[in-house]
């Protein structure tokens, strides 16, 4: 056997993960920016629209809204990864 047929076990498995996983907040951002630009092409009717605007509208809902969602999940994990006021040794005092 040579070593091409021989299975390893150290490598991770790859895990399939959409494309907009790796986008992170300015991404995002890009990404919502992108949709309202396809919005307002699709509404002044400007070449390339499609006959359909409503097909338009519902890719450019799309992006607007993956990015919404990974805008809100990038800052919830930022927000949860800072240590609060308790955690950095503060003690409050009790209210008598």
């Amino acid at each position: 056997m040579d070593d091409k047929a021989v299975e390893r076990t150290d490598e991770p498995n790859p895990i399939a993960r959409p494309w907009w996983a790796d986008l992170g907040t300015w991404g995002a951002v890009a990404l919502i920016a992108f949709g309202a630009l396809a919005t307002a092409w699709i509404f002044l009717r400007l070449p390339g629209t499609p006959r359909e605007p409503v097909f338009g509208y519902y890719g450019a809902a799309k992006l607007i809204a993956i990015g919404l969602v990974t805008v809100g999940c990038t800052l919830m994990g930022r927000r949860r990864g800072r240590p609060t006021a308790n955690e950095k040794g503060d003690k409050q005092e009790p209210a008598s």
